[in-house]
């Protein structure tokens, strides 16, 4: 089939990609774009292609943004070649368009796997975070900051020879050090649940902010909501985060401290990603180091594999959705592109920590809170209408 004749019925299944990647079928996708399997018929391998938003009918230089950006992630995520960072092939070029080729890796993200389990041990907790940190640990090295740190963006093998697997993606919005600015530096770009308060108060990522969004990350899937809380307003859940104010861990046990350390308000006193993975590891090997982790799979009390990494074990219902996992699939509702940091609104209300019970329509931690200290409302009252009786009974035997 001829190119010409390719263009005309569309992308999709057995297009030929760059004259060497066959298109399979679509596994992913969101606002950027589009992510298949493929084959690469050179190599005989399964790979993963990402396809970026077409630019047809932008102008120039809009279009010329979006080729940049793609070309970024490429060349950022090829520096890297960890066991847990998601490996980066090549870079095709099809009708003047880059597309991606990246690792293919058989996988389910934090996120959905959080549509299975509410909440995750802290033992795994601190083995995802352990060998993530150690990734990104690289990233920083080299001076890229990956500004997207969230559940959406950690995948876990889910069959196969790397059942159990964890490996960070999407360095989509990553910065280099000598990166060139676009337009995307004057706009609020990734999502606010996972932000650190410098990033929300309009300050640019670093390499400390990426430590307190893997504290985030890790925060969220062991106590089963982002340490700012859920609200599907992006804009007030921003102003949450930037005044760094955040729930109190009450399942992490033995990762409390890690997790604190992790989520510092102040930039200058968080640790460095590679203090964040010896922590990390030390609780997940009971003093031991990262070695004893790196391309591992992880397990959990028992010395398996946990059930919520398996692909054998089904999501749910995609119609019955999970708290965690919003519109932008990956995690929390993203904070549109075009808002100006300008012109973000005041904030409308205070947010404190411990947080205060809400003023209205009570939610479901509300009402366990109410269920909790109702027996010890009404033992109270009990035993003021027996003091009251034996008051009573004192005074009439006494006249």
């Amino acid at each position: 089939m001829t190119s010409r004749e390719q263009t005309g019925r569309g992308i999709g299944p057995e297009y030929l990609l760059a004259g060497r990647y066959r298109l399979r079928s679509k596994i992913g996708g969101g606002g950027m774009g589009a992510v298949w399997l493929a084959r690469d018929t050179l190599l005989s391998r399964d790979v993963a292609v990402k396809q970026v938003t077409t630019t047809a009918g932008l102008d120039n230089e809009s279009a010329e943004e979006i080729r940049a950006r793609t070309l970024r992630e490429g060349r950022n995520a090829a520096k890297l070649s960890h066991p847990h960072s998601i490996g980066m092939y090549d870079v095709a070029l099809e009708a003047g368009e880059p597309w991606l080729v990246m690792e293919y890796f058989p996988s389910r993200s934090l996120a959905q796997a959080m549509n299975l389990a509410d909440t995750l041990p802290p033992l795994e907790v601190a083995q995802i975070g352990a060998q993530i940190a150690a990734a990104l640990a690289e990233s920083h090295a080299a001076g890229i900051v990956h500004r997207d740190i969230k559940p959406g963006n950690i995948l876990i093998a889910d069959r196969g020879d790397s059942l159990g697997i964890v490996k960070i993606s999407d360095f989509g919005i990553a910065r280099a050090k000598g990166d060139g600015s676009d337009r995307q530096d004057e706009v609020i770009t990734g999502t606010p649940a996972y932000f650190a308060p410098e990033v929300a108060r309009g300050d640019d990522p670093t390499e400390a902010s990426d430590v307190f969004s893997l504290g985030s990350t890790l925060f969220t899937v062991i106590e089963g909501q982002p340490p700012f809380g859920i609200d599907s307003d992006a804009i007030a859940l921003l102003h949450r985060v930037a005044k760094a104010e955040i729930y109190r861990p009450t399942k992490s046990g033995p990762l409390t401290d890690v997790l604190l350390q992790l989520l510092e308000p102040d930039p200058t006193r968080r640790p460095t990603m590679a203090q964040a993975r010896d922590a990390l590891a030390a609780v997940a090997t009971g003093g031991g180091s990262v070695d004893q982790l790196i391309d591992i799979p992880v397990f959990s009390s028992d010395g398996a594999v946990p059930a919520w990494a398996h692909r054998t074990t089904q999501l749910p219902d995609p119609h019955r959705r999970n708290r965690l996992v919003g519109p932008t699939v990956t995690g929390l509702p993203a904070v549109q592109q075009n808002t100006p940091l300008g012109s973000v609104p005041s904030p409308l209300d205070l947010f404190s920590w411990p947080p205060r019970i809400p003023t209205g329509p009570a939610d479901a931690s509300t009402r366990d809170k109410v269920v909790a200290w109702a027996p010890l409302a009404m033992t109270a009252m009990v035993a003021i209408i027996i003091a009251a009786i034996l008051i009573v009974l004192v005074l009439v035997f006494t006249v």
